[in-house]
C-alpha cells in the first residue's frame, strides 16, 4: 500500500464535471447564456470585451476604445449597448464620457458552462 494514497492532488476541481454535463440547462438560463454568447460570437464585441478587462484599471473610457477599430465611433456604441445588455459589462457616465468594465459574475458563469469534465487519463494512452 503506497503511503500517497487518499491524498489530494492539488489543482483539480472537486467537481467532476461541468454544469451542463451534471444536469441540462433550463429554459430560462439556456436563453440567458445564449444571449451572451450571441454577444461575444461578434469579433469586435469580443475584442472590446478584451480591450476592456485588459485595460489598466479595469475599466476603459469609451475614447480609449474607439482607436483600434476600423468602424465608426456609433458602431462601437452600438456595440458596447449589445456587452452591456447582454449582462456582460457595467458602465457609468462620467461627464461626457462613459466609462465600461467587465463584470467578472457574467463572465464566470460563461466559464463554469463551458470547463470540460475530468477525464481520467489511462495508461500507457
Amino acid at each position: 500500500m503506497s503511503k500517497q494514497e487518499g491524498l489530494p492532488v492539488l489543482g483539480q476541481a472537486s467537481v467532476c464535471c461541468a454544469p451542463m454535463v451534471r444536469e441540462p440547462l433550463g429554459e430560462e438560463a439556456a436563453a440567458e447564456l445564449s444571449r451572451m454568447f450571441k454577444a461575444l460570437s461578434d469579433p469586435v464585441r469580443l475584442r472590446l470585451l478584451s480591450l476592456i478587462a485588459s485595460h489598466e484599471g479595469g475599466e476603459a473610457c469609451v475614447c480609449d476604445l474607439t482607436g483600434p477599430f476600423d468602424v465608426s465611433q456609433p458602431t462601437i456604441s452600438h456595440h458596447l449597448k449589445v456587452l452591456r445588455e447582454a449582462g456582460l459589462v457595467g458602465s457609468e457616465r462620467r461627464g461626457t464620457w462613459v466609462y465600461y468594465w467587465v463584470l467578472p459574475a457574467a463572465l464566470a458563469r460563461l466559464s463554469d458552462l463551458l470547463q470540460t469534465p475530468a477525464v481520467p487519463v489511462e495508461a500507457g494512452v
